[in-house]
């Protein structure tokens, strides 16, 4: 089936560029001027000069591990290991550090500094009596410390975790500070007596919710220590009774981050509790093993999503804080998971330092991003092949691709599972031209929990979508079903005549095989200059023969905000005005091009009316393409 764009009319108001609209055919030319003999597979591009080797044709699974030798726990004298086991036995810590003394009541022996900045607007909200997350506000007096009932699963986190201590300390003085802290831990305390027997499977008690609580205690100590006698015991009865719940049930946790939060609790509690050493040699330990359990052998977490990557990296760099409070250099572990970790969350970053949507996360600001790479101490470039974790990134120009090449996470894995398999983002000088809706992590702030699995669906992602159904099943609680198994990527440098080139990607995915028979492949060419970007989706038969009848199919492209999208007349396209002025035009090969509402999730995590387009229509199940064309005018 070929498709010409060539003599396609212009949107109203357009003038011709026969650059812009060249013929393209099924099997995707190469942009004019490029020698389809000149193909070079698999280069390394200047942006980062460690990026592995890929082979063409690589077939993506999920969850593997990381398996590198480097990660091993530090090398222990005899004495060491006698105490880390002695200790995992059960023998308390207190007996191993000092055997031959009189038992004394543990202490915090140093106070760590902060090293990650909360926000002030937040912070400004609890000194005036609320929680502030995702732009809804709890009043401190109505929150259910308990956990009886049971808050939306965000500002649950957030108030149990007792992350907003990081928000009150950048509001305002520390002796201002100092009386809320108490008064919203002194609640909590008198509504959680004690810790449970065992583990829950959700709400407060957690070990991730848990590990969580406890390293923000450590860390902001002097905002919940530096009250009355009566007052400090009580605290550190329950920072130590936290450091002992951890020792035992720290395995029990509901996932890989939440085991690695737990761990990092505990070692953390070894290094600032007095007579902490055995503790910490254990914590290291186990530390050490989980980041090689959730870590993939390119330095994603299993998960694939941003924000467990951004939590393993602030996991990563408070615990780093609580070495450099006691003067002990950490592992040399610890370095290299952070420098393992920043890279695959930097290619995930557009022109403007902001994050793509992906896995329920939003497009988190590059303020936040900055800090948080600051304080890693990482001096690193972006990935942009990153195989395992699966995203593949392309810069040009000003312009930034991301593409999702890699099944979903495991079940077992994700927290909050989108069937998103090869979606993109597309941004140009800052500006996002083609978005997912993110967001399903934020869902029960301003954007309603009842969004959260639409927001997970591949129709709230910039892909081919068949009969309106997911290409992998979302399930409750952020799981994720049966849909796509394998990947098949494939990515070269197209070089051309007179230093013309572009980048070419193709993948394709199994998640309609057994429903509709079919296989849907994308393949994605962007010139080197970031001005065009021209693709082309195929639906193949799986068996090699296709089946007799129709589905129907849509292709969506998410608008970013501020984007003005006006219809052709042959609505085979559709002019995009950018908030800065600048003209793109979008052509379709096929189907009718159609506008529809859509919602974005802002940086931070609420939601943006924006606007979507939708190439749809009837497919034969003996297969077909659809190529299309997005092209920066003048």
């Amino acid at each position: 089936m070929d498709v010409s764009l060539h003599n396609a009319p212009l949107a109203a108001g357009d003038e011709a560029d026969d650059d812009a609209l060249v013929e393209t055919r099924s099997a995707l030319p190469l942009p004019r001027g490029v020698r389809e003999d000149l193909v070079i597979s698999n280069p390394q591009e200047d942006e980062t000069a460690e990026v592995p080797p890929s082979a063409p044709d690589a077939v993506i699974a999920p969850g593997r591990m990381l398996a590198l030798a480097d990660f091993a726990p530090p090398r222990l004298s005899a004495g060491e290991r006698l105490l880390r086991l002695a200790y995992k036995m059960g023998v308390p810590g207190q007996a191993l550090a000092r055997p031959f003394s009189k038992a004394a009541r543990e202490r915090l022996i140093a106070s760590a500094d902060n090293p990650l900045p909360g926000d002030k607007v937040a912070g400004t909200a609890l000194r005036a009596g609320h929680f502030l997350l995702h732009g809804v506000k709890l009043p401190v007096s109505q929150a259910d410390f308990g956990g009886v009932a049971r808050m939306v699963p965000p500002m649950e986190r957030y108030v149990h975790s007792f992350a907003w201590l990081a928000d009150l300390e950048a509001a305002a003085p520390r002796e201002q500070c100092v009386p809320v802290a108490e008064r919203i831990l002194g609640a909590w305390l008198t509504a959680n007596p004690k810790e449970p027997k065992k583990p829950g499977k959700a709400g407060l008690w957690t070990v991730d919710s848990a590990g969580t609580r406890l390293l923000s205690w450590l860390v902001h100590a002097p905002l919940i220590l530096s009250g009355d006698k009566t007052f400090r015991a009580r605290a550190m009865a329950a920072i130590t009774g936290h450091a002992r719940w951890l020792d035992r049930h720290v395995e029990r946790g509901e996932d890989l981050l939440a085991r690695f939060a737990g761990w990092a609790a505990i070692t953390a509690a070894g290094l600032l509790l007095s007579d902490g050493k055995p503790r910490r040699l254990f914590g290291e330990a186990g530390m050490v093993r989980a980041i090689g359990e959730m870590v993939g052998d390119d330095g994603g977490v299993l998960s694939r999503s941003p924000l467990a990557q951004i939590e393993a990296i602030e996991l990563l760099v408070r615990l780093g804080a609580c070495y450099k409070a006691v003067g002990r250099e950490p592992p040399e572990a610890i370095a290299a998971m952070l420098a393992m970790l920043v890279p695959p969350l930097l290619a995930l970053t557009h022109g403007d330092g902001s994050l793509g949507s992906w896995q329920g996360g939003w497009a988190i600001g590059a303020d936040q991003i900055s800090r948080l790479i600051e304080a890693s101490g990482a001096r690193t470039r972006p990935l942009r092949d990153v195989r395992q974790w699966g995203y593949q990134r392309a810069l040009a120009g000003k312009s930034v691709l991301q593409f999702d090449t890699a099944p979903p996470p495991m079940a077992r894995h994700a927290r909050t599972g989108c069937a998103s398999t090869l979606a993109f983002e597309f941004s140009h000088a800052g500006h996002r031209l083609i978005v997912n809706c993110g967001g399903a992590a934020a869902a029960g702030g301003l954007i309603p929990a009842r969004l959260d699995a639409g927001l997970r669906a591949t129709a709230a992602h910039s892909t081919l979508v068949l009969d309106d159904s997911n290409s992998t099943a979302v399930l409750i609680n952020g799981k994720i079903g049966a849909g796509v198994n394998q990947v098949d990527v494939e990515r070269r440098m197209l070089e051309g005549e007179r230093g013309s080139g572009a980048t070419r990607i193709e993948a394709s995915h199994d998640g309609y095989a057994s429903r509709y028979g079919l296989l849907h492949r994308r393949i994605l060419i962007l010139r080197d200059d970031g001005t065009e970007l021209r693709g082309e989706d195929l639906l193949v038969p799986a068996k090699g023969k296709g089946s007799r009848g129709k589905v129907a199919y849509a292709i969506r492209f998410h608008l970013g905000a501020g984007i003005e999208a006006r219809l052709s007349d042959d609505r085979q396209g559709a002019g995009l005005a950018l908030p800065d002025g600048s003209y793109w035009q979008f052509r379709s090969g096929g189907g009718e091009v159609g506008i529809e509402d859509s919602i974005w999730a802002d940086k931070h995590g609420r939601p943006i009316a924006i606007q979507q387009l939708v190439v749809q229509g009837l497919a034969s199940r003996g297969g077909g393409n659809f190529a299309w064309l997005l092209k920066k005018m003048g």
